[in-house]
């Protein structure tokens, strides 16, 4: 049977069924992508924080707006080329759209592994870091010369040991038998043989187990000074699993017999009356449970220097526990946020809350910890400031005063409180800030600052943060803030919109051959259809561009 109107437009609309269900479905899509519009213009007028400004780089943006415009373009010249019945210049046309598409997800994640690989730290006082952690130097190297690869210190697997990251000296260990995570056992246990150390259980452990529905006293004997493994953690876990089941059926059963007794003294009352008289009683439990397991511990001898990422752990100075409910004890040892390049300074957040509780915004910044403890910093914000003073003054001079004595325009609160790396390379260079703007490659505005080539300069300072100071740190990513959050939400969305819409299109390319012989208006058809929902990808990027890119 023929389905009819495929290729066919309808007498009463005009269309053919694949553009009706192509506008159907947009229209969807707008009211899914409207709704994202809304919550970020909202989410972005009520923040109670300084919303990121230009905080994405503009050209690999800009460059992927004219992508998608020619490939919309050219989307349109392969479907009117087949119109005219002109395979080969069909062939040209869509092969270009989808390279436009591939060049499009290219510059996406460039921009995408450049954000991964950015470090962010705010500070207990408010103060924002931005930048890249190194890896950790040997002792006796200087971090400002020229460091080489043996320079860089190595872990036991002879990797280069990563800056963020909290040391503890670990005096004994207490894994939870059921969410003990055996690769950080591993880890552990390769750890403390690097450093001949011995982790063995602090103390003998008696089991009553169930054996053939009959529980025998001291069944299972974890002996004192039994080697940490990851087959005595699997065994506790087996063992505490059968104890509760067992344990749990012992429990219901002895319940069951209260109630029933309860019915018997109460023969004419609901169960919601006799609750309260119903409880199990201790006494029938008695010889009657298995041993629940619910952890082992193990001491360390001697300490070993553990060392965990931060998202991993919640550091103590004596006690630390890591996601998995492991429970470390030991001296919690300097751990700071080692920065190798700082490229941002951010006192926007700390002066809007100074400013809230009446304080002068400048002298809370002075008084940051950063400034304190960085002299290169300290400098550069000095710096900063100077430049700002000189664009005040620029103008006060170009807009004039109003009737009560003040300037007409003033520098803005991200110019006065936000140093960004184009500040640090113009400070460098001698430059002064109105020619910031110059300064950067073509590469480097597409992935930032090339931090390699600027270190001659000394361009980038190095900052050590102690880990008391730090309030949150994250990578730039959804966990951030809410800005990145709504970024990779939308631009993640339209990427696969993207990745969706050239897979169709390159079908038609590849495999639209027997079609086109058979029956090229049946294929003309289709690719407008695609046409239609590349335009409306094309018209979504052109709304996220200056919404995210440039505002």
């Amino acid at each position: 049977m023929e389905i009819p109107y495929v290729v066919t437009p309808r007498k009463d609309t005009g269309l053919i069924n694949s553009k009706i269900a192509i506008w159907l479905f947009l229209a969807s899509e707008v009211m899914l992508f409207g709704g994202f519009f809304s919550a970020y213009v909202f989410l972005r007028i009520g923040a109670d924080y300084p919303w990121p400004e230009r905080a994405l780089p503009v050209i690999p943006g800009l460059v992927n707006t004219f992508v998608l415009i020619a490939s919309s373009v050219t989307v349109v010249f392969a479907w009117a080329s087949l119109k005219l019945r002109q395979w080969g210049r069909f062939q040209a046309y869509m092969g270009f759209t989808i390279l436009c598409a591939c060049v499009f997800m290219v510059l996406k994640g460039i921009e995408y592994n450049v954000k991964f690989h950015h470090q962010a730290l705010r500070m207990t006082d408010g103060a924002v870091v931005e930048g890249h952690l190194g890896s950790e130097l040997k002792e006796g190297v200087d971090p400002h010369g020229k460091i080489k690869e043996e320079d860089y210190a190595l872990d036991h697997h002879g990797n280069k040991i990563e800056e963020d990251r909290i040391f503890v000296d670990a005096t004994s260990l207490t894994f939870s038998s059921l969410r003990y995570h055996k690769d950080w056992v591993e880890e552990i246990l390769k750890e403390a043989s690097s450093k001949n150390a011995k982790v063995t259980l602090a103390s003998e452990v008696k089991l009553d187990i169930e054996k053939n529905g009959k529980i025998e006293k001291g069944g299972k004997v974890f002996a004192a000074g039994t080697p940490l493994t990851v087959e005595i953690l699997a065994e506790a876990a087996e063992l505490h699993k059968e104890a509760r089941a067992h344990n749990g059926k012992v429990r219901t059963q002895v319940l069951r017999d209260a109630w029933d007794e309860a019915h018997t003294q109460y023969p004419h009352k609901a169960d919601w009356e006799i609750s309260d008289k119903v409880a199990i009683d201790p006494v029938k439990l008695e010889g009657k449970l298995a041993t629940e397991v619910p952890s082992l511990a193990f001491k360390v001898e001697p300490a070993v220097k553990l060392e965990f990422k931060p998202r991993d752990v919640k550091e103590g100075p004596t006690q630390s526990r890591l996601r998995d409910d492991t429970v470390v004890e030991g001296k919690l040892l300097e751990s700071p946020m080692k920065f190798h390049y700082v490229d941002a300074i951010d006192f926007r957040y700390l002066a809007l809350k100074a400013k809230e509780k009446g304080i002068d915004p400048a002298v809370a910044v002075e008084k940051s910890w950063i400034l304190a403890n960085s002299h290169e910093i300290k400098d550069a914000w000095e710096w900063h400031k100077g430049q700002i003073a000189e664009l005040q003054k620029y103008l006060t001079e170009k807009y004039g005063l109003d009737k009560n004595g003040n300037p007409k325009r003033e520098p803005t609160f991200t110019e006065r409180y936000r140093i960004e790396w184009k500040d640090f390379a113009a400070k460098a260079e001698g430059k002064p800030r109105t020619e910031r703007e110059s300064m950067p490659s073509f590469a480097e505005q597409i992935k930032g600052p090339d931090y390699e080539a600027r270190e001659e300069k000394h361009t980038f300072p190095h900052l050590e943060v102690p880990r008391e100071q730090v309030a949150f740190s994250s990578k730039f990513a959804p966990a951030w803030s809410t800005y990145y959050a709504i970024y990779f939400t939308m631009t993640g969305l339209h990427g696969l919109h993207v990745i969706g819409g050239a897979l169709v299109l390159a079908y038609y390319l590849f495999f639209g051959k027997k079609m086109y012989l058979s029956n090229p208006e049946w294929l003309a058809n289709r690719v407008e259809v695609g046409g239609l929902f590349w335009h409306f990808v094309d018209l979504v990027w052109i709304f996220l561009f200056p919404l995210l890119y440039l505002m």
